[in-house]
């Protein structure tokens, strides 16, 4: 957010320029051709982890697209116009609240305005968690039937290390990945992302797990497997505050799970995506906050179509 003051009328404005995330943050750190050289603790990557801590903020813009594209809802947008921007994978808007937005229509870019407010996918599903008898039947029927399971689900397994989960992150722009076992194939490197359907699920790494991660600890821990990384997380006094689930907790259901568990399991533990998988405990996809929204969506505007 840069201010601004209007030569005309002297008025200071806000102007945001952009938003930054966690992904972003680690999109950054794993943003150097000679990062594979960091797995050690050598002098070098101290330097330039303490050169990237070091830059403005504004630098880390645009490392993801989303940053890049912050998009508006007028406050009287109706919940359907607000779910259309959300199923097709915007997790925010901002929400401009001053009158003179009165006139935009529906979704835009973001214009200057003097105070905004954020709306979240989250804050959508809590919302419609809310009102869930109004939902009716949709929420009883299993992800499977209702078609929320997305079966494209990209892993690390329990040999990739933190640094190079980061740039797998940064490569496919994910915000989490889920952790699965190790093969005995030999030639399945543990650098890069996987397929990891019909894998065992043992865990997820995920951007937000190196939210509140001192610089030292940082620099101690991008070496570690991140499975490691991961028990380490949950016992550390520096995580003990967090809301929310525990890294360690694997949050997950199962094909045949009513969409209402599913959205319950959401908003309680404040995850943005349920890995599903089988009796045996292997994945068969994931339900991310973008398929909820759109299925229940769906269901909405067949409901009115039928009135």
């Amino acid at each position: 957010m840069i201010m601004e003051s209007y030569k005309q009328t002297g008025v200071v404005r806000k102007h945001y320029i952009g938003m930054v995330t966690m992904l972003d943050i680690v999109a950054y750190i794993a943003d150097d051709k000679d990062r594979d050289q960091m797995m050690g603790g050598s002098v070098e990557v101290v330097a330039d982890l303490q050169r990237k801590m070091m830059v403005p903020v504004s630098s880390i813009i645009g490392h993801c697209f989303e940053g890049l594209s912050l998009w508006t809802l007028n406050p009287n947008t109706s919940i359907l116009e607000c779910m259309e921007l959300f199923c097709k994978g915007i997790h925010r808007a901002l929400v401009p609240m001053d009158s003179q937005t009165e006139n935009i229509q529906r979704v835009e870019l973001v214009e200057s305005a003097s105070s905004y407010k954020m709306l979240t996918q989250m804050d959508l599903l809590k919302f419609l968690n809310d009102h869930a008898p109004e939902l009716e039947g949709i929420l009883s029927s299993s992800v499977k039937g209702i078609g929320a399971i997305n079966e494209n689900v990209y892993a690390i397994n329990d040999r990739t290390k933190v640094i190079e989960a980061i740039k797998c992150l940064r490569t496919a722009l994910l915000n989490a990945v889920p952790i699965v076992q190790s093969s005995n194939d030999i030639g399945e490197d543990h650098r890069q992302l996987i397929n990891g359907k019909g894998r065992k699920l043992i865990g997820t790494f995920s951007a937000t797990d190196l939210r509140g991660c001192h610089f030292s600890a940082l620099q101690t821990w991008l070496p570690l497997r991140a499975q490691e990384f991961i028990e380490l997380v949950s016992t550390s006094p520096l995580f003990a505050a967090r809301e929310g689930v525990s890294p360690r907790e694997l949050v997950n259901c199962q094909p045949d799970s009513p969409l209402s568990e599913v959205i319950d399991k959401v908003v309680s533990k404040h995850v943005h995506r349920v890995w599903v998988v089988d009796q045996q405990g292997l994945l068969v996809g994931l339900v991310s906050l973008t398929e909820i929204v759109g299925v229940l969506r769906v269901s909405m505007l067949s409901k009115i179509g039928a009135m």
